[in-house]
């Protein structure tokens, strides 16, 4: 039976929570990843801290969105932290993606759909006048026409992104329970699963209070 594989979002600034959701989350029955977002990136130790750590799998999530020339730059400048997984937002664009994918090199480039904060009301004030669903299709199209590696999406649209695009599904806005914090398009880690997702992205559930017993929690979620 294959390993559930679990992006750990390590949204902190500090250096010791890091090296204690790290120490805490290692186990043999799922596969587990470390992503690092804009926060941790920032901080004044962060990207020194991602530079050096060894046989890990490191997701950079910078979601990336800026004329091709940027985002080909700031690839190019990250190159030394030896990432796996590198987001960039749909919505920079076919000629931005494009550019992007071709300076990656080994790095997988992840397509970040609509993010799990917003629904169909937040779309319109935007300026949007396609639903959720309609507009991440489209947005998977693109990603497929740029030869992206994974696309980022809920787990509420994994069945409209398997319908365009083939390749990995990487789910964020997963929750054991009611409490959804800041996000608004969120399912339990057994039903993303079921839909199709092959990586799922989990912060708060896990990091926040006892780690050890939330990774068990959720070892144990999976396993019913």
């Amino acid at each position: 039976m294959k390993k559930s594989k679990i992006f750990i979002a390590c949204d902190t600034t500090k250096i010791s929570t890091v090296k204690e959701i790290i120490n805490k989350t290692k186990n043999s029955k799922i596969k587990i990843g470390y992503k690092f977002g804009l926060e941790f990136l920032n901080s004044k130790n962060g990207r020194n801290f991602v530079s050096k750590l060894k046989k890990k799998i490191i997701f950079a999530d910078l979601k990336i969105n800026d004329i091709p020339n940027t985002c080909v730059s700031t690839i190019k400048a990250i190159k030394d932290l030896r990432v796996k997984y590198l987001t960039i937002h749909i919505s920079s664009g076919l000629q931005a993606l494009k550019a992007a994918k071709k300076a990656s090199g080994a790095i997988k480039l992840v397509g970040v759909s609509v993010l799990t904060s917003l629904d169909n009301k937040a779309l319109k004030e935007i300026g949007y006048n396609k639903n959720v669903k309609k507009l991440v299709l489209d947005q998977a199209r693109l990603a497929k026409k740029a030869n992206l590696d994974a696309i980022v999406c809920s787990a509420q649209e994994i069945s409209v992104v398997k319908k365009v695009f083939k390749k990995e599904i990487i789910t964020p806005g997963i929750r054991f329970s009611s409490n959804v914090y800041d996000q608004k398009r969120v399912l339990t880690p057994k039903l993303a699963y079921k839909n199709g997702s092959d990586w799922l992205v989990i912060g708060r559930p896990i990091t926040r209070g006892n780690i050890k017993k939330n990774i068990n929690k959720l070892i144990d979620h999976l396993n019913q």
